[in-house]
Order: structure tokens, then sequence, then C-alpha cells
């Protein structure tokens, strides 16, 4: 039978094979699993095979000190945490070290700025090895604050690139991890900032952007908004705070805000003189067949005004089929716009991506068999395609009159010539990356590296 090690209610561990030296942790037999502190979170492929890097700032209140982690993935869990907050989380497998005794434990990633240890000990990785004094504390030794200096010394040394942060929600979506990629490829210090993690104090003499456990967000030098349309109103409001810090933001929230709102797009687009499809607005359903009139008549395109990548998007071949889509979304008091439609484009459209004034790459996008919008979301299909000058001309002046240094612009071809759909603030980059084989990400980054004068 193996002796089992005595330990207080506080220890010092390493993680050997992560590079941590030590860390202090909360021994607690009333948790069954274990966690390790982590932040920036991203899953990737090694050799074909999932592993997750994070990073990791060992000591408690210290987020100069860095460690960059990584590891084979063993699973996704739902955890429950002691305040009943219920989260998924990356599950990690790895070696522990306490005292003089080594073994594998697993070990789930969580952000624990908020709580008193960056490591806890649960039951399952105790279990057979280690018996719990609940009086006493650091029976295996504790470093000092030398040893803790010697250890993480490396880790302490000034960074050299950019501290950019990147407000979204998922870390997991393709263009998130693609842009965390290029900037730590270019040297820069990455941050993913969870949208709902992030909270404001507004105040004359200190205003700060907060982070969860109470971190202060007010010393980035910029910041990359990837907001999603159901978190546009609280995103925006986000990034003006970062902008009255003083942090330059890729996109501003009046360039974001403006974007989202279809009608008012299009009538700055109009104002900047391109042409888009004819397009008719209404709030009564008493304007049915004077609206449908207005752009043409059927067939034509009914759009939600909060709609994106597709949804809230209609075709109504038919007058009777138009009024009845445009009365129900009446009915619902949803805003609408109602857009003549372009059958010679044969359900393909163009995606010019500009970045700080200039098209980096174009799509032609085409709709699956029997649908009438492209759109890869829905499974539509992207091929390169080189863009006219004229069309280049009018994504250039789109972006420019949305305000946008990041753009995705959307025109169709007409018999007209090139219209303009619409100007999205957050374009994803997997589709264009995909068909174009051309690093979008990395230009971002050249972007904001631009405004600094920034040099490799």
């Amino acid at each position: 039978m193996q002796e089992k090690v005595i330990v207080g209610s506080e220890e010092w561990c390493a993680f050997p094979q992560l590079g941590i030296p030590t860390i202090k942790a909360r021994v607690d037999s009333g948790a069954k699993t274990s966690a390790l502190h982590a932040v920036n979170i991203m899953p990737f492929e090694k050799e074909g095979e999932n592993w997750v890097k994070f990073d990791i700032n060992p000591i408690q209140n210290n987020t100069k000190t860095v460690i960059h982690c990584q590891a084979p993935l063993v699973d996704k869990r739902i955890v429950k945490s002691s305040s009943g907050f219920r989260e998924q989380r990356y599950v990690i497998a790895t070696e522990i070290q306490v005292g003089e005794s080594t073994w594998e434990v697993e070990v789930t990633l969580t952000n624990r700025d908020s709580m008193g240890f960056r490591m806890l000990l649960g039951r399952e990785a105790m279990s057979g090895r280690l018996l719990v004094d609940p009086e006493q504390k650091f029976l295996l030794g504790q470093p000092t604050k030398e040893k803790l200096q010697e250890y993480y010394s490396k880790s302490d040394e000034g960074r050299k690139g950019l501290r950019i942060g990147l407000l979204a929600s998922n870390p997991e979506l393709y263009s998130n991890k693609r842009i965390m990629e290029a900037g730590e490829q270019r040297g820069h210090e990455m941050h993913f900032l969870n949208l709902k993690d992030c909270y404001m104090k507004l105040d004359a003499d200190t205003p700060e952007i907060h982070y969860r456990g109470g971190r202060i967000l007010n010393d980035f030098d910029a910041v990359i908004p990837r907001i999603r349309p159901s978190m546009t109103f609280y995103g925006c409001a986000l990034t003006r705070h970062f902008e009255a810090l003083k942090v330059f933001c890729l996109n501003s929230a009046m360039a974001i805000s403006q974007s989202r709102d279809k009608l008012y797009s299009l009538q700055l687009l109009l104002n900047s003189g391109i042409d888009i499809p004819t397009t008719g607005f209404a709030n009564s359903p008493l304007d049915t067949n004077e609206l449908i009139k207005m752009v043409g008549g059927p067939p034509l395109i009914v759009k939600l005004l909060e709609g994106t990548q597709g949804k809230g998007v209609v075709l109504a071949e038919t007058k009777k089929a138009a009024e009845s889509v445009i009365n129900a979304f009446k009915s619902l008091n949803a805003n609408i716009l109602v857009q003549e439609f372009i059958k010679e484009a044969n359900g393909k459209d163009l995606r010019l991506f500009v970045i700080d004034g200039k098209v980096v790459a174009a799509i032609q996008r085409e709709a699956l068999p029997g649908e009438f919008r492209a759109n890869i979301h829905l499974g539509g299909t992207a091929s390169v395609i080189k863009a006219t000058a004229e069309e280049k001309k009018i994504a250039i002046k789109a972006a420019k009159a949305m305000n946008l240094k990041v753009a995705g612009v959307d025109i169709i071809r007409s018999s007209k010539g090139p219209l303009l759909l619409e100007v999205n603030s957050s374009p994803g980059l997997e589709g264009i990356e995909g068909a174009t084989n051309k690093d979008i990400a990395g230009e971002m980054i050249k972007a904001i590296e631009k405004n600094f004068k920034w040099k490799l």
C-alpha cells in the first residue's frame, strides 16, 4: 500500500511539463475537480491531435509575470463552481509535483482572477496519495520571495511587442483564433477579452475598464472589436470606453454601430454617391402595395433590419408572397427593408475585404442550388476572383463612408453595373483566407502596427 503524504489546506506545487516551477494551491477535498488559472485559452491542432494553449499568471495579483503553456486536450466538460455557476472548460492531463511526489492529474482550465488561489487541487487528483490536515498550511515548505523572483525572472522581462486585446465572445471561432495567432507570430502580447467578462467604471478622474476578477484593462495599446450582433449595444459601449482611455481601436464604436443599422448605413452610402439596389422602407402594413411598386415589383427581397449572416432575408417571387412576408414581419413590429431582386446575379456576389483603405482580398460567393443568396455560413461556396478597378473603388469608398478600418464589403454585379449590398464591420476570415490563402489576420495586425509606426 502506498504511503500517503500529509498536506495542509494550502501548499505549493509545480507543473514540470507546463514549465510552471511553483504555484500556490488551495487543497480542497470538497471539490471533485482540480482547476488551474488560465487566460487566452485557445484550442489548436498539433500533428493531427487536439491541443490547447493558454497563459497563466502564476502569482496572485501579478499580471506582469506570464507563463505561456500548451498541453494535449483531454476533454471539454461542464463544471459547476462553488458559487453555482456552470461553465464549459477545457480539460488537460499533465504531471503535478507536490513535495517529492510526481503523478499525472486531470486539470480544468478557467479564469481564477476572482479566486484567492491560482490553483485548486481537488479530491480526484489527491485520491490514494494525499491526506489533508485542514488546520495546517505549507507542510511541504514554501518558496521565499527571492526564490520566486529567481523562478520567474525570465517571465518578467519587458515585452517587446504591442499589447493588443481581441474584444469578442467566442475564442474558438476561426477568425478569433487566427487573429490571436497572427498577433503572436508578429511578436505582440495578445489577450482575448470576453465581452461578458468586461465591465466599466465611469468616473471623471479615473475611468477604467475592469475584467473578471478586478483586473484593470487600461494599459492596452490597441483593441480589435469583433462584436456579435446580439452584443452590439454593450460591445460598442466598451469600445467607446477604450477610445476614451486613448486605446487605439481598429474599428471605432461609432463605425460599428452605424454599420449594424442597415437603413442608416444605406443612407450613408447613398450620400457618398455609391449605387445600391433600389430599396424601400416603411412602417405600416397599409403601405405594402406602394412599397412593392417602389422597388419595381416582384420578385423582390425582404430584409429584417437587425438580420445578419443571411438570416432574416427572404425572396418573395410573387406579389401575393411579398404581401404575405411584409405583413408577417410588420405584425411582429419588425423593421424591414424591401429591395429589388437582381436576377442576373444568378445567386452570386462578391466579398471584398478592405483593411486600412486597401482591398487586400476578394472572393466570389455562390449560393447553393435552389438558394437565391450566396452565404458561406449557410453552405455556399467561395472562389478567388479578380475584382475590377470599379469594384475596388466602390469597396474602398464604402469603407471610408462608414469610417471602418476593417470591412467586408458585399457587391453584386447587375446589368446596371456593380451595386453595393452591405458593409460588415466584423467580417469572417475563414472563407476568404481559405479561398485566397492570404494572411488576412496578419494584415489586420499590420494595420495596428502602422498606426503606431511599429517596426519588427
